[in-house]
């Protein structure tokens, strides 16, 4: 037997359970001597007609008894009634100091060497740096580099570098 023919059978077995234990529940009324007397014919329409009327006039006795509905006390659109004040006097505060501005740090920077070509025109000097992040810089006379530093000048065994934004002047040397 397989997963699908037991578990078909079991819902088959628990369906037929189910049907026998409702026909077993039902209980049958025997009619009362009032409408066995009154035969198969079934109440006349002015029988009827009495008995509508009797249940509308305990339904008009039962509403004039019923309590009136309340108007809502709140109301749905405004989430709070506030009650507003006088506006207070604030006493004004002193301005705050200014923050001088932090500079980010200097990057480390090492002057490796200098190269000099003379041509024509006059000796013309390239510097090699290294900065932190391993990268090497080949820079002559009025290159900015790291968008920071501007080369003022290459000598022999110095490179001064001028800071963009504030104006300070930083020299590297060979070791």
């Amino acid at each position: 037997m397989t997963t699908r023919q037991a578990v078909t059978y079991g819902g088959l077995s628990c369906l037929l359970a189910a049907w026998l234990a409702s026909a077993a529940s039902t209980s049958w009324q025997t009619a009362s001597p009032e409408e066995s007397a009154r035969g198969t014919s079934g109440p006349t329409t002015d029988i009827l007609a009495i008995d509508v009327q009797a249940h509308a006039a305990r339904l008009r006795q039962r509403l004039a008894s019923a309590p009136t509905p309340q108007l809502p006390h709140r109301n749905p659109f405004n989430f709070e009634s506030r009650v507003l004040e006088p506006p207070r006097q604030i006493a004004r505060r002193p301005e705050p100091l200014p923050i001088p501005e932090v500079q980010p740090p200097e990057p480390a920077l090492t002057l490796i060497g200098i190269a000099e070509d003379r041509g024509p025109q006059g000796p013309s000097r390239t510097a090699m740096i290294s900065t932190d992040a391993d990268e090497m810089l080949m820079v002559t006379v009025g290159q900015t580099i790291l968008d920071r530093y501007r080369v003022e000048a290459i000598s022999v065994g110095v490179v001064e570098l001028k800071d963009v934004g504030t104006g300070t002047v930083r020299r590297l040397a060979l070791r």
